[in-house]
Order: structure tokens, then sequence, then C-alpha cells
């Protein structure tokens, strides 16, 4: 029997349905009031001379009518902007590029490995199986203490490794923004597992002579998404402090977290975590409007602390020897799911077009009232975003993030090329990927960032930020020498 009606989906082009309900909808204050306006204007263009002179004498004001509407107005409109958050701008930012003598290509990785664990022949096939599915190119680095056979994890290394990537970053920061380091009024220092005395953040100051009444602040033990956090702190702070300068440095010290046990939940961070670091500046200053790079939209924070499972998915502890090493569990990735549903549940509707909020209401709607098996709407954030920086903290992250919010290959190019190069470099993978999509010149002024990071305990951060203005390619930058090979092809499995 012949079908009753047409084939819907070959008959029209659905794509341009749907491009005409979201402008329909995104647009319907305009649609509606410009015929308003129209008839109003046809109405008083009808009018006579006479009629019109008329109704300006019907309209009685006195004095006392006038001082009392302007001081209305006038009282509004300074509530309004003294109420008003003022501005947040990313100036520019720099990213550590590691020198070469630490470079780590697969067969020195697993040369090393093989020596370390000589008695554990299958500790060192699993990290062969890791690196080869793991999405990481042949030129990630690590620290020189971690080249020696066995690794020598000293303090005095450790604390070498910080003043390298840390100072690295902070010099290239004022090469490319001119900042003096006296004009510093706030500093922000996140690294993770590295928590000497006296801090990071002082060892900054000490280096570069920085203001006594600078307010500093050292934070640990928050992973890979504490440089949103930081973000989110120098926000605040910012806001209370005008005309000031806030300077980010993110970064994680490896060498004294490499785990040498043989506890295959502890030996993964090994294959994956990789050297890098970032300083950033950002400023409330209304004179930086003209020449800074981005400015903050929205910061988001999600916490699923209070779920044991989520507190110990990433968790330092000691293995069965008494190594210390990061246990990673299996439930890992549905725990970021769930931490990532809270986390768009509460971004989408600061971002998301009315067309797609509608369409989320309407199905929302529907599951609890007709339906409960009809599948969720998920929406389409590629709507509110042009570019996506997720965190780089291995494929499988990537992959998910990928299909849970149905984002094309281009979207996470930037992710995936940055874990290939770089390898996860904690929470400074972010910069790297902002690093790459303009180093490939694809930022435009007004387009919108979306970056997304996880970090352990558990947490979800998402940072927007809106392009200021039409950046450049960048002649220099970590990206700067390998730029033109990428994208790469990234095959599932790289045979060793």
């Amino acid at each position: 029997m012949p079908p009753i009606l047409p084939d819907f989906s070959n008959s029209v082009k659905l794509k341009y349905v749907k491009l005409g309900y979201q402008y329909l909808v995104n647009h319907i204050l305009t649609l509606t009031l410009i015929p308003i306006m129209a008839g109003i204007l046809l109405e008083v263009l009808r009018l006579s001379p006479d009629e019109l002179l008329k109704l300006w004498d019907s309209l009685h004001f006195d004095l006392v009518q006038i001082l009392c509407s302007s001081f209305l107005i006038i009282f509004i409109a300074t509530v309004y902007f003294m109420s008003k958050p003022r501005p947040i701008y990313l100036v520019d930012y720099a990213c550590f590029k590691p020198p070469v003598m630490c470079r780590v290509p697969f067969s020195t990785f697993m040369e090393h490995s093989r020596l370390i664990l000589s008695n554990n022949p299958k500790s060192v096939e699993f990290q062969m199986r890791i690196l080869e599915r793991s999405g990481l190119g042949e030129e990630t680095c690590l620290p020189q203490a971690i080249h020696y056979i066995p690794p020598n994890p000293t303090m005095e290394a450790a604390r070498g490794e910080a003043e390298l990537v840390i100072f690295s970053a902070m010099d290239s920061l004022f090469e490319k923004t001119g900042l003096k380091p006296k004009d510093i009024d706030i500093l922000i220092v996140n690294c993770s597992l590295f928590s000497p005395t006296p801090s990071l953040s002082a060892m900054v100051i000490n280096k570069y002579k920085l203001r006594s009444n600078i307010k500093s602040f050292n934070l640990s033990g928050m992973g890979c998404s504490a440089g949103l956090i930081s973000i989110d702190l120098a926000r605040d702070l910012l806001q209370v402090h005008p005309n000031s300068n806030a300077v980010v440095v993110s970064t994680e010290i490896i060498t004294p977290n490499y785990y040498q046990g043989n506890e295959r939940a502890m030996l993964l961070p090994n294959c994956l975590f990789r050297m890098g670091g970032a300083a950033l500046l950002l400023s409330n200053r209304r004179s930086e409007h003209r020449r800074a790079k981005y400015r903050l939209v929205h910061v988001v924070r999600t916490h699923k602390g209070a779920d044991d499972k989520a507190y110990k998915c990433v968790f330092e502890e000691e293995d069965k020897e008494g190594k210390v090493g990061i246990s990673l569990s299996k439930d890992l990735m549905a725990i970021a799911g769930e931490a990532l549903k809270s986390n768009i549940t509460t971004i989408g509707p600061l971002v998301l077009p009315a067309s797609e909020q509608l369409l989320f209401l309407i199905t929302l709607i529907g599951r609890k009232i007709l339906n409960p098996k009809w599948k969720p709407y998920i929406p389409d954030f590629r709507q509110a975003f042009e570019h996506f920086c997720i965190h780089a903290g291995g494929r499988a992250v990537i992959d998910e993030l990928q299909k849970n919010l149905q984002l094309s290959a281009e979207h996470c190019e930037a992710s995936r090329m940055t874990l290939h190069r770089f390898g996860n470099t904690s929470s400074s993978s972010l910069w790297y990927e902002l690093g790459y999509i303009e180093a490939k010149g694809r930022m435009r002024k007004g387009d919108r960032v979306w970056q997304i990071a996880f970090g352990s305990g558990f947490k979800c951060n998402s940072a927007v930020w809106k392009c200021n203005r039409a950046i450049k390619t960048a002649s220099d930058g970590p990206w700067a020498d390998c730029i033109d090979r990428y994208p790469v092809h990234i095959p599932e499995v790289v045979k060793l």
C-alpha cells in the first residue's frame, strides 16, 4: 500500500525549517514590536497639523512633574550603573613551551617503564595499552627528574620544575602585555599536588619583587578544574577592587607525583599527565577595553563532593607498598557525566537562545505530563558558542563530551590536538586549546568561547568568554613552530 503522506524529511529541508524556527523565536520581541510601531506611526501620519497641535495642548505638564520625573530617571539610572558588575577583561595570556630536552617519545617512555617496573611486566604491558589509546603524540614532555632511572623526585627538583614553568610563563606574559611587576594588584597561583612552604605564590613574589600590599592566593588540591576556580576568585576580587590588575598562574608540577608502584589505577596518570603551565592577565581597568582579547561573561561551578563516589573517584593515597599515587576510579566517566549534566543545567539558561530553551521546556513538560519515555531534548549548544575548549584530560573525556553535546569534529579539534601535542597539562590545558584556535586564525570579534574543566572532588566548572577584538595569528607561543602540521590524524590505536 503506497504511503498516504509523502516522506516529509525528503520533501522539505528540515535544516531550513529549524533555522526558520530559531530566527522566529529568538527575534519574537522585535517581530512583534515592528508592526505595532508601524501602526502607531501610520495613525500619527494620518492626523492633520491642527489635530496634532490639539493633542499636544491636551498634555498638561507643570514644573513639579518635570522635576520629579527627571529625578526619578536619574535615580534609577544611578542605581542601575552602580549595581552593574564591573566588566572583567582577559588582556592576554601566555603558555609555557617545554624545552626539547624534556621530550618523551613513546619508545623512551616504554623503555623507562620496563627498567623501572622490571619485576612486574604486566604493569608495563598495561601502560603500553593505555599509551597506545591515549591520543598523545611523540612530542609531549616530562620534567628532567623523571628522565632519570630510577626517577629522582626530590624537593629541589620539584622546585626547579616549578620555577622553570611558572617563571617562563610569567616572563612571556610580561613581554606580551608590557605589564610591570609593580602594576600587579592580585596574584593567584593554582597547583593541585605540589604545595611547598613558602608557597608558589610567595615564590613568584620573591622572584619579581612584587609590592608588599599585593593580595596573593595559593590554591592547591583542587584538581584540573582549578584554573577556572582561580578565574572565579579573580573575578570576585576585581569586583570589589576597582582599577586593578590580576595575574593568574595555572600549572601542575609533575616531579613529586610520578608514581613508581604497580597499582594500575595509579599508573594511569603517568601515561597522561605532562609538563605545562599558563599565566593570564585579568583587569577591570576601562583603559584595557580596547586591547583586551576577551571579556569574561559567566563562570559556573558545580561540586559533587557530597557524594562519596564522586569524592573518591580521583584520590591521592598509598598503595599496598606504601607508595603514594593518584588513584582514578572506574566510575570516573559516569561521575563526570553527572557533574556535567548539573553544570549545563545551570549554564544553559544563561547562554542558550530562546528557541533552544523553549524546545527544552516543551520536552520537559511532555515527559512529566504525557509520556515519561520521551527522549530528553539535548540543547544545541552550538547555537550559543562558536568555540569549545574541553579539558584535555584524555581521549575518553573528549569523546564523551563530543557525544553528549553533539559537537562536530572541528569543535573538538583544539582539545584533541592539545592532548596530542602537549598531553594532559591539567588546569592549563584550556589555554593551550584557546591558543590553538587563535593560531589557526579562527577567532573573530564577537565569537563566544565555552571552557569546560573537570577536577577532583568531584568538580565540573565552566567559563564563558566573548572575543573583544579581532585577534591576529600569533607569531610566537607554544604552537608557533608546529601549527602548520595540525590537525593530524589520531588513530584509535597506535601500535608500539
